[in-house]
């Protein structure tokens, strides 16, 4: 009952957030999932503005229009490196633009589109697979790092230890396996669950550096024991990336 006080806003709003995405992943229909993947992205493009110390009015409208050409374009991923060749030549014609004001267009834009991809390409299953090691890597990292962590890993995010991230990714690698062998046989499953653990770890890593140069515990208040959108989803951010372009090459 105590630990349950203890984190009480922390449980609730996380089964909140797994019935959320339990119905969605149950209703598997490709614009429900671009209505839920935008509103997410939408959020966590405002908290990245804010990190990145670059809220500027222009932007956000740019941001929606780029998923909502996401809704129609069969390609989400080409749509990054579209924005990019856009905005740089935006860049090259107007010198009163920053480079600076396009980091929102890679963190979180980036990731959010890619796993949009994935679910077009791989369907829902590869979602369930992402989801999993993701989960996994988080849950074995704070387990086997409060249990037998002794060496920081690095000094961007003091809590982590050595143990902790072996164990994390250890722990999602193996059970990523399960989710993985209904789409690919065992070893290129076991291949992508552990780059994808990896670089989860790294996407936690990536968020927690924005966080600490912006002078922030959390990207946001949104999710009561959370913190913000980023919060949540930094370490999809990154696997997501490693997922697709995995399954894409090895498949």
């Amino acid at each position: 009952m105590d630990i349950f006080e203890a984190h009480k806003e922390r449980i609730i709003t996380g089964i909140a957030l797994l019935a959320a995405v339990l119905i969605v992943g149950l209703i598997d229909n490709f614009f429900v999932m671009w209505l839920v993947f935008g509103g997410v992205y939408l959020l966590a493009f405002k908290e990245a503005e804010k990190l990145f110390g670059v809220e500027k009015d222009h932007l956000f409208p740019f941001a929606l229009g780029t998923w909502l050409l996401a809704g129609v374009y069969p390609y989400g991923d080409d749509l990054f490196v579209l924005a990019g060749v856009v905005y740089a030549s935006a860049v090259a014609f107007n010198k009163e633009l920053l480079w600076k004001d396009f980091l929102p267009f890679i963190y979180p834009t980036a990731g959010m589109l890619f796993m949009l991809t994935m679910y077009q390409e791989y369907g829902i299953l590869s979602l369930l697979w992402l989801l999993a090691v993701v989960a996994l890597s988080d849950i074995g990292a704070y387990v086997v790092g409060k249990s037998i962590g002794k060496t920081k890993f690095c000094e961007t995010s003091p809590n982590k230890t050595m143990e902790g991230v072996v164990g994390g990714v250890a722990v999602a690698t193996i059970g990523g396996l399960f989710f993985g062998l209904p789409i690919v046989d065992f070893s290129i499953a076991f291949v992508i669950s552990f780059m994808v653990a990896v670089s989860s770890i790294f996407g936690d890593l990536f968020e927690s550096s924005l966080k600490r140069s912006a002078g922030v515990k959390d990207s946001g208040d949104l999710l009561p024991g959370h913190g913000g959108v980023l919060d949540r989803i930094d370490g999809y951010l990154f696997g997501g990336i490693i997922m697709l372009v995995l399954l894409r090459g090895l498949v």
